[in-house]
């Protein structure tokens, strides 16, 4: 192990890296909450601002990954596409199988500029939880409670709100609903069973209620869906402890542009063509399995310095001041300080494992897993089989 490898690998080094997030998301709350006279005067204005000032955070990731993990992404797609992306609105669709896809799908908004105005359509609970859900409300992301009669019609207004964006966005979509695991796969085949659909081998059916209000809405703002396939070589199964550990992954995209217009309008139609979507993504996944990599041609779009140069910014501001308070901590001598700073050091440890615990695929959602009283089995079995 070299001597950069043991530097990463040390937890003072995790708990900085995670400090200088925590502490410069908040202060970047802090700002965007300033912002919120601007949406009187100037709606546009309010949106660019607050683009922005969500770059400063979720770029950080980003630059962990490709960075300081030195996490490689390999990109799969035709150069006909290729041509297009960052330069139109797009619908996302990615798999959920990994605890990092969150931040490989992060890398290709970013390399393409349109990191800081990227969508998600997230369950509510997140919009309270600091930082990345506050960040999310002032980005106009898309809340739901994953209840359709609850969401149809705010997740609808809220799509209709996007129409005048100011910016190019992708709508970045999980389809599945949640994470892919053994449990969840194997509930997710039973429906498909009960339901006469194709089984899948590397994914859970698609939730196509949302999928059909996304598309519908979206229309004559949005250009195509981009059709997005995520896998790691040599079977890795990567970790957000693995990324701050210095871990280096290699992960594979495979993209295909699909016009929009290609997609039914009508709802059956429109749930008709994703489980068909679905199936073709598991052959693609087939085919790494067996090859080890996607069809297709490769291209690598270039890693963009933003990224670096704003984490680079917050850690040498925290640095500093971290330096110049330990400084003062020891010239004091104060039992007082002494404690409250290692409690400081505590909460801060404990807030990192927290949220990474949030990605981790075991505490994901509970959907599918089978309680001691098969209570919940039952209600997540019925809500399932609802969606499709």
């Amino acid at each position: 192990m070299g001597l950069l490898q043991l530097l990463k690998s040390q937890v003072l080094c995790h708990l900085f890296i995670c400090f200088v997030f925590l502490v410069s998301g908040i202060i970047v709350n802090m700002l965007q909450l300033c912002t919120l006279p601007l949406w009187l005067v100037n709606k546009q204005l309010f949106r660019r601002v607050n683009i922005r000032l969500a770059y400063c955070i979720s770029s950080q990731m980003v630059a962990v990954l490709e960075w300081w993990s030195g996490t490689e992404c390999t990109l799969y797609t035709d150069p006909k596409s290729y041509s297009h992306y960052g330069k139109e609105n797009a619908i996302v669709v990615l798999n959920h199988n990994f605890e990092i896809d969150f931040m490989c799908g992060w890398t290709f908004c970013d390399r393409f500029g349109v990191l800081g105005s990227s969508k998600v359509l997230a369950k509510k609970e997140l919009a309270y939880v600091p930082v990345i859900g506050w960040m999310w409300y002032f980005l106009e992301i898309v809340f739901c409670k994953r209840k359709w009669e609850e969401d149809r019609k705010t997740v609808a207004q809220s799509l209709q709100n996007l129409q005048d964006y100011p910016e190019n966005f992708w709508f970045l979509l999980y389809c599945e609903g949640t994470r892919f695991t053994p449990k969840k796969h194997e509930i997710s085949m039973q429906v498909a069973e009960s339901k006469g659909l194709p089984k899948l081998k590397y994914h859970l059916l698609p939730r196509t209620k949302g999928f059909w209000v996304t598309v519908n809405n979206l229309r004559g703002k949005v250009a195509a869906v981009y059709d997005s396939t995520l896998n790691f070589r040599d079977n890795e199964a990567p970790t957000l402890h693995g990324v701050l550990n210095g871990k280096k992954y290699h992960a594979d995209l495979y993209v295909r542009r699909i016009p929009l217009e290609s997609i039914p309008e009508g709802e059956a139609e429109c749930a008709a063509w994703l489980h068909k979507l679905y199936q073709e993504k598991d052959s693609f996944q087939e085919h790494y399995a067996q090859t080890g990599r996607f069809p297709g041609p490769i291209t690598n779009p270039p890693r963009r310095p933003w990224a670096l140069i704003n984490w680079l910014f917050w850690c040498g501001l925290f640095f500093y001041h971290l330096v110049l308070l330990f400084v003062q901590l020891l010239s004091s001598g104060s039992m007082l300080t002494i404690t409250a700073s290692l409690a400081f050091c505590v909460a801060v440890s404990v807030g990192v494992r927290w949220m990474i615990g949030q990605t981790e695929i075991d505490r994901g959602s509970t959907y599918g897993n089978k309680d001691k009283t098969n209570k919940h089995w039952n209600t997540f079995y019925s809500d399932h089989r609802r969606n499709i």
